[in-house]
């Protein structure tokens, strides 16, 4: 009962010899290469013998039942296509059957032309998904074992640089919104650098208050407070001989500030209660998603100090502006999301991952990262589909880009030019429709974005001053 052709394996399962035949010559006769089993035991010992493409399985079988049988195949081959038959057909049994594995569902009496539609559907799909698992195999760890996705042009010469400075022992300031992947950088300088033996140490400067980020730095000698009844080395302590990583930087006090400058430019750190200073010896890479020049000009941060960060300076893209590292991310994320939650998540639709790459991502990666933990710990497939997708889990796109630009001090102008972007690349760059929501005409749109963007759009396609709501 075979036939060559496309190559594709399919075995067909039904209690019905006859139905067996027919359905075997029939697909055969397009191409496919078919086998037939007439009981559920049967074809599990022909599934475990040999690989199918896809499974086209009867529901209402003597001794084992189609659904049983799907259950069983899926235990042992997580990622089999199977496709189910009945003569049975409800709206509640089709959706049974969908989530409990099957990829698609027929009923009989059926035309062969819409089963083989049904057929190239599911074979479609699959090589969809195939191809998002496949993305990982195209995007080699570093070589120093750390994951780094950088597909797109900033990101790769976020990373070139990353590597170029980690040779060395100058001070790093990582700058870029939030959730944008500084840390792993930060990481991957010190992977790759001499101090890669030695401890990577991070605090994050804005989940502790000023006292306790000072207690957490210097360190603490005994009876320095009523209940220290011990030294407390701090992280430059602790950090002793690799790297401390200070994420935003820019919420330091003024005090605190003083007493970091101190010791980057002396290379001595004095614990709270001490009248000595001890040496360090550890590098400093420092991080922050506000403007320090802007904190700099209105007093908010010290110049001195910012000029000893900003030795090396790398600025990382937001993620709206890497839309190559989309597909790779996800493919990370899902990797990871899918061991902490023991699930087999193989991968993503093609209109899921569509909807996942169009998004703006005003939060980032860390934004994407949640989005992809939901769907992996709620989905019911082994593919994630644009139904798992829930964007409204994370923060708004509006709350977060105001909260952003509030913590930057960012003026009216930059909000608006900002939301306007952000707009546009909701809606995939499409002007007309960005303008319609925006109740502007593309005119005022142009004048919206920094003169540079408004020259790239120039000339993309006519102006239409009827285009928005507003008239100028």
């Amino acid at each position: 009962m075979s036939n060559g052709g496309r190559g594709q394996r399919i075995l067909v399962v039904d209690d019905d010899a006859q139905v067996v035949d027919f359905l075997c010559e029939s697909l055969g006769a397009e191409g496919y290469d078919t086998t037939g089993a007439t009981a559920g035991d049967e074809a599990l010992r022909l599934v475990r013998a040999r690989p199918f493409d896809l499974l086209l399985v009867d529901v209402e079988m003597p001794r084992m039942r189609g659904t049983e049988l799907l259950t069983t195949i899926l235990k042992e081959l997580p990622g089999q296509l199977v496709l189910l038959m009945t003569a049975f057909g409800s709206i509640e049994l089709a959706v049974s059957a969908v989530r409990a594995g099957a990829c698609d569902f027929v009923t009989k009496p059926f035309k062969i032309e819409a089963l083989l539609l049904a057929i190239e559907r599911a074979l479609r799909d699959r090589r969809t998904r195939r191809e998002v698992v496949r993305i990982r195999s195209t995007e080699p760890p570093d070589a120093t074992g750390e994951e780094v996705v950088a597909r797109s042009a900033g990101m790769r010469r976020a990373v070139a640089a990353a590597r170029r400075v980690a040779t060395t022992e100058a001070t790093v300031l990582l700058t870029g919104e939030s959730g944008t992947g500084k840390s792993v950088l930060a990481r991957l300088i010190h992977r790759s650098g001499s101090r890669r033996d030695g401890p990577f140490v991070a605090l994050g400067c804005a989940t502790l208050p000023g006292s306790l980020v000072e207690y957490e730095l210097f360190g603490v000698c005994r009876g320095a407070f009523a209940d220290t009844r011990q030294d407390r080395p701090g992280l430059f302590a602790a950090a002793s001989g690799g790297t401390l990583f200070l994420d935003e930087v820019g919420e330091l006090t003024l005090d605190l500030q003083a007493k970091l400058l101190h010791v980057l430019e002396t290379g001595r750190v004095r614990p709270l209660g001490s009248t000595t200073e001890a040496p360090v010896y550890c590098r400093t890479i420092a991080a922050t998603s506000r403007s320090l020049e802007d904190m700099v000009r209105s007093g908010d941060f010290r110049s001195d100090l910012y000029y000893r960060l900003n030795v090396v300076r790398i600025d990382v893209p937001p993620l709206r502006e890497r839309k190559e590292d989309v597909a790779p991310l996800v493919d990370l994320l899902l990797r990871r999301a899918s061991e902490r939650h023991g699930r087999e998540v193989i991968g993503v639709a093609a209109h899921a991952m569509r909807r996942l790459a169009s998004h703006p991502w005003p939060g980032n990666v860390r934004e994407l990262a949640n989005v992809v933990e939901r769907a992996v710990a709620l989905g019911e497939h082994d593919t994630i589909l644009p139904e798992d997708l829930d964007f409204t889990s994370t923060a708004g796109d509006l709350e977060m880009l105001l909260g952003d630009a509030t913590d930057r001090n960012a003026s009216l102008e930059e909000v608006e030019r900002a939301y306007v972007r952000r707009v546009l690349d909701a809606h995939g760059g499409n002007k007309a429709a960005a303008a319609r929501v925006l109740r502007i005409n593309r005119r005022t749109l142009y004048r919206k974005l920094e003169p540079e963007d408004a020259g790239a759009l120039d000339g993309a396609d006519g102006l239409d001053a009827g285009d928005g709501g507003e008239r100028s």
